[in-house]
């Protein structure tokens, strides 16, 4: 019996190693090399046109997927109107991206090959279901206002239950979510989502259902498509939400559901609606009533001070307080005209007493000696006495006639000076 060949080993004299940027241009070299071009055919998904005018997507089947880039020039040459889910025909070489490693497929002409199969199967059953009124509002059930425990169908490893939580969290949610476990992605995943909805349905504990994931291609949402499920979602006694993909996805599971919602955190905002409505009208009715209960009090108490005051008013202790402030005041006024009275019978017995005083010989007397004292002393103060005094001096001619001007003073002539103390001869000179 022959027994399997080892797998080779490295040499024991190898080379040194090579660079992954060596290596990758080794194989870029084998397969850019060794690859014609050559048409490929496939359903666009994942496109993404840049403002560059490059336009990349993938080329896909049902057992692979192929990365593919059309470069300006050629886009701008094509007439193909590319969008996900298009059947295509695609001419181009192979060619290896070095800084990823990646090889893709270098497109030079494309040709539309027709509707893509997924899309034609999407939109054949959409119209099947349609036509038998699976997707008719009246077979639609209300979604509850407040709902207590919420079954979130979906991968517990995914975004899409973070971002659900998130939310429940960030607007104060106060009730439960109990996340049941499913694939949302690849073979089998319909069928586990449908039984799951069975099992909710069976523990009776659910007043709402959300099913859903995060976004994709019309790959990764197919099993929101699958007849099994839309029909497991159409007939789920539980009212049910479906929050498949973002904001432009839309698969059957949508239609079939009691409502859409555009994203998981979209549906976590439709389900707190109306707690968050109601806490509002709660909050506010307690501030309402806190302040109606504070102006009620506020005025039972200025009611009670004002019937106290009343009260005091009307009392006979009250009666015997205001007789004695009367009396306090009768008196105090009394009093005060009295005071009143008597200060002006004393300033008019002072007037008459001074007048009286006046009037009498001693006074009159006084008067004019002060009068005849002070004439006195002006004239004593105008008197040659006192102005020599001062330290002037009178000149009198030969005859004794006082010298009034220098005019009158002829040089040589003989003078007498007098001072307070006596008299001088002097003799006049030429100035």
């Amino acid at each position: 019996m022959s027994s399997a060949p080892a797998e080779p080993g490295p040499p024991e004299a190898a080379p040194r190693p090579l660079t992954v940027t060596e290596f990758t241009r080794r194989v870029k070299l084998v397969l850019e090399g060794g690859i014609d071009a050559c048409w490929v055919k496939g359903e666009v998904s994942n496109l993404r046109i840049q403002p560059s005018g490059h336009i990349y997507f993938s080329l896909k089947d049902a057992g692979a997927q192929l990365s593919a880039v059309m470069f300006r020039m050629q886009a701008a040459r094509s007439s193909v109107k590319l969008r996900d889910g298009l059947q295509v025909a695609a001419f181009g070489s192979v060619g290896v991206y070095e800084p990823r490693g990646q090889y893709q497929l270098i497109v030079k002409t494309l040709v539309d090959d027709g509707v893509g199969a997924l899309q034609r199967e999407y939109e054949a059953l959409k119209r099947r279901l349609s036509e038998e009124g699976l997707f008719e509002a009246d077979r639609k059930k209300a979604l509850p206002q407040m709902p207590e425990t919420v079954g979130f169908v979906t991968s517990p490893t995914g975004a899409a239950v973070q971002d659900f939580m998130r939310i429940l969290i960030r607007r104060g949610w106060r009730g439960r979510v109990v996340v049941l476990p499913s694939k949302v992605q690849g073979e089998g995943a319909a069928e586990e989502m449908a039984g799951m909805l069975g099992t909710a349905e069976e523990l009776g504990i659910f007043d709402l259902i959300v099913i859903g994931r995060g976004g994709g291609s019309i790959e990764d949402l197919w099993a929101f498509n699958e007849e099994r499920l839309v029909r497991a979602v159409a007939a789920c006694r539980v009212p049910t939400i479906s929050a498949v993909g973002h904001e432009i996805d839309f698969t059957l599971c949508d239609f079939a559901a009691d409502r859409r919602a555009e994203t998981p955190s979209a549906a976590a905002e439709l389900i707190t609606s109306g707690f968050v409505s109601f806490a509002e009208r709660t909050e506010a009715a307690r501030e309402s009533m806190g302040q109606s209960a504070t102006e009620t009090l506020a005025r039972a108490v200025e009611r009670l001070a004002h019937g106290r005051s009343r009260l005091r008013l009307l009392s006979p202790a009250a009666l015997v307080e205001r007789g004695y402030l009367r009396l306090d005041d009768v008196s105090n006024r009394l009093a005060s005209a009295l005071r009143s009275s008597v200060q002006l019978r004393r300033q008019a017995l002072s007037g008459a007493a001074a007048r009286f005083d006046r009037a009498t010989p001693e006074t009159r007397v006084q008067i004019e000696s002060h009068r005849l004292l002070s004439l006195y002393k002006r004239l004593q103060g105008a008197s040659p006495g006192s102005v020599l005094n001062r330290g002037f001096a009178i000149l009198r001619d030969e005859k004794g006639r006082p010298v009034l001007r220098r005019a009158g003073v002829v040089p040589g002539a003989r003078l007498e000076a007098e001072f307070a103390d006596g008299r001088a001869r002097v003799r006049a000179e030429e100035g």
